[in-house]
């Protein structure tokens, strides 16, 4: 077997084309294989009619390395004149239609991207942070495409950051399969009604589960879209526990500024102590934790009321779950605590979503959990330049996508 039949079986260059000429340049480690056909008949690259050669373009496409050597394959390719869709380039059996890249080293570049940010497999490969990033997208768009149209029972709905000044991304999470559905620009009501409008009318009927924060765009939006959604959405405890944690914190701050004045220092430096679940808490830091927590102190109180709602969440009767929730609604309101009341009145106003959350044993983890894989991720690439690139990255990682090209 001589060099060309050699690259020709571990290329599987097939009939009509055949290796030409093969050109080895030490002096950049470059190695350019050329191929060929003297065919004048091809298929069409829309009808698969066979049509007339109309001329050739010459075309080159990077492909894997051969030991050391940077490895292209260039031929002159050839178009045809198609009397029902005009005239087109062909396709060849080594790359996809527009790609400058053989489906082989396509493959091998997404292989990296999996384990690697774009930077660093652009380094890798001596090409351009743009240049991965286009195979990077073209897979996403290869994946989207040959997604089937899913029916999910439960979704949950976050935002995520994209950038600093309140720019971010809504995310769509099936919570069954942990895949993101869709990821919309910003958090707006136009946004979500866009993927409301995708999966169509009867896919909405089939949700039964809607986990969301507290957002009036997308509970007003879902309202519009899914049927009987007063009963679906849900409120996460995530999100409860949030609110209120951050009202223990104002009422500790407050009382910090007051007690400090008459030289008390008893919660400087407690922060974290009320912040932190308890059951993380070593045995040291959970004993001095113990002593301001069972005192008098105005912060003491709010952190009582914040635990007590956390334990509201295992009800199977909706009627007690209601009722209970009424009853620690009501203490909170009687705390004379500004922020606790202020947090309870948005609980209050929300309890709905928060008994179904209860009710149908639903919790939006699967996005929290997302949320926090996609700002690994952007901490990974250390920012992106623009919402395209940065949707790319969330499909491409967490999408669930057929990515590689059918090499």
């Amino acid at each position: 077997m001589n060099q060309i039949e050699l690259f020709e079986t571990l290329l599987k260059i097939n009939k009509p084309w055949h290796i030409h000429d093969l050109d080895v340049d030490e002096t950049r480690d470059v190695l350019t294989i050329t191929v060929s056909t003297s065919e004048t008949l091809f298929p069409c690259p829309f009808c698969n009619t066979m049509c007339p050669k109309y001329d050739t373009r010459p075309r080159q496409w990077r492909h894997l390395d051969t030991m050391e050597f940077q490895t292209y394959i260039k031929a002159d390719l050839p178009r045809v004149r198609c009397s029902t869709h005009g005239i087109h380039q062909i396709h060849v059996p080594w790359a996809e239609t527009l790609s400058r890249y053989t489906m082989k080293f396509e493959c091998y570049v997404i292989d990296w991207l999996k384990e690697a940010p774009i930077s660093a497999v652009a380094k890798l490969l001596g090409l351009s942070w743009n240049a991965i990033a286009g195979i990077m997208q073209r897979a996403v768009e290869r994946g989207l495409k040959r997604r089937k149209k899913k029916r999910p029972k439960h979704i949950s709905i976050d935002e995520t950051s994209f950038q600093r000044r309140h720019e971010y991304v809504t995310v769509i999470t099936d919570q069954t399969t942990g895949e993101v559905l869709h990821i919309g620009d910003n958090r707006t009501k136009e946004t979500l009604a866009a993927y409301y409008k995708g999966i169509g009318e009867s896919r909405c009927r089939s949700i039964q589960s809607i986990s969301m924060d507290m957002w009036p765009a997308y509970i007003t939006t879902t309202e519009e879209y899914v049927e009987n959604a007063y009963r679906k959405i849900c409120f996460d405890k995530f999100h409860v526990a949030q609110y209120l944690g951050n009202a223990v914190d104002k009422v500790r701050r407050s009382e910090h500024k007051q007690l400090h004045a008459d030289d008390n220092d008893v919660l400087k430096g407690t922060k974290y102590y009320w912040l932190q679940n308890p059951e993380n808490m070593d045995k040291e830091t959970e004993e001095k934790f113990q002593v301001i927590r069972d005192s008098s102190l105005k912060t003491a109180s709010a952190y009582a009321i914040k635990e007590h709602a956390m334990c509201l969440w295992k009800f199977a009767s909706r009627q007690w779950a209601v009722k209970q929730w009424t009853l620690w609604y009501n203490w909170a309101c009687d705390s004379a605590l500004t922020p606790v009341i202020k947090a309870a009145q948005t609980i209050g106003n929300n309890l709905w979503g928060i008994i179904n959350a209860i009710i149908l044993q639903r919790s939006n983890a699967a996005a929290e959990s997302m949320n926090s894989r996609i700002q690994r991720i952007k901490s990974r690439a250390r920012g992106f330049r623009n919402r395209v690139r940065f949707k790319n990255v969330i499909y491409f990682h967490c999408g669930n996508l057929e990515l590689y090209p059918s090499c």
